[in-house]
């Protein structure tokens, strides 16, 4: 039998097979690169992200690298500083989401009857409304703000994680492992801690993973559209939105967009990964390809 001869190589040798594949070094690689730009930026970034003291939409060169935009702002130290920005806050929307639209989609699947009509209903109620237009319209009666646009991305991202983890609640409510609780006097918020959820977290963690794109680009979005952040904080979506204004400038808008375009690739291909190892066929079909 042939041996990975990456198996006998360090760290890497140690990691499942799943997590030894192209991209899912790539997605790991860049995505720590972006947390480490969002927490040491002030120490990276070579200007000022307010400063408006260099020349005014100066292509990208020595001094400038990503150039300048319409206010002589170094867009370099810009894109650095808006990881502070983009990424917490989709992270958070992110977690908030997993941890609202979980609990209520897992009560609705373990206790039925009135508390999964109700928080089923709710949820198809947002499902039928087009994603981007009812955050843009949630955001703009909350008003203009980077708070309020998560709050609005919220709203509509919530119900996706309610209704995965009511089906997957209602496929091991009645395991045996589960009515053997009961019967030994566990009370339902026990057997559902204890029990149930457990044995639900990995398709929700694949789910929300693959979701952090999708936040980020409608926290992107209602930024551009200006119902998100707003001047003069440096963050991507409203970055881009800027770059519109003087499209021959074409560096003030690619290089905000590429941070973009890098953060969620680098996560789906993580959620990706992260779908193959929980997959048990998956992942015997990968090591088996090592092999």
């Amino acid at each position: 039998m042939k041996r990975d001869p990456l198996a006998r190589k360090g760290l890497l040798g140690r990691l499942p097979e799943a997590w030894r594949q192209p991209l899912a070094v790539v997605g790991g690689v860049v995505a720590v690169a972006w947390l480490v730009v969002a927490l040491a930026a002030p120490l990276l970034a070579p200007h000022d992200p307010l400063a408006q003291e260099l020349p005014r939409l100066a292509p990208p060169g020595p001094g400038h690298w990503f150039g300048t935009d319409q206010l002589g702002r170094d867009i370099l130290s810009r894109v650095l500083y808006g990881a502070r920005v983009s990424i917490p806050l989709t992270l958070l929307l992110v977690v908030l989401s997993v941890l609202i639209g979980g609990l209520l989609g897992a009560c609705a699947g373990y206790f039925g009857r009135w508390a999964d009509e109700t928080i089923m209903r709710v949820a198809d109620l947002v499902f039928a409304f087009p994603t981007v237009i009812l955050a843009m319209v949630v955001a703009a009666a909350l008003g203009a703000s980077l708070v309020n646009a998560v709050l609005a991305v919220l709203v509509v991202a919530w119900p996706a994680y309610a209704r995965v983890t009511r089906g997957l609640v209602l496929g091991v409510r009645e395991r045996e492992f589960v009515l053997s609780g009961r019967l030994l006097g566990f009370s339902a918020w026990r057997s559902l801690r204890v029990d149930v959820l457990p044995n639900v977290t990995g398709p929700v963690l694949v789910l929300a993973t693959l979701d952090i794109g999708t936040a980020l680009l409608l926290l992107s979005g209602l930024s551009f559209l200006g119902l998100g952040a707003k001047p003069p904080s440096p963050e991507w979506g409203a970055m881009v939105a800027g770059g519109v204004e003087v499209f021959d400038s074409w560096w003030v808008a690619t290089f905000p967009g590429l941070a973009i375009l890098t953060v969620v690739l680098a996560f789906n291909f993580l959620g990706d990964t992260l779908r193959d190892a929980l997959d048990p066929r998956t992942a015997r079909a990968i090591k088996e390809r090592a092999l």
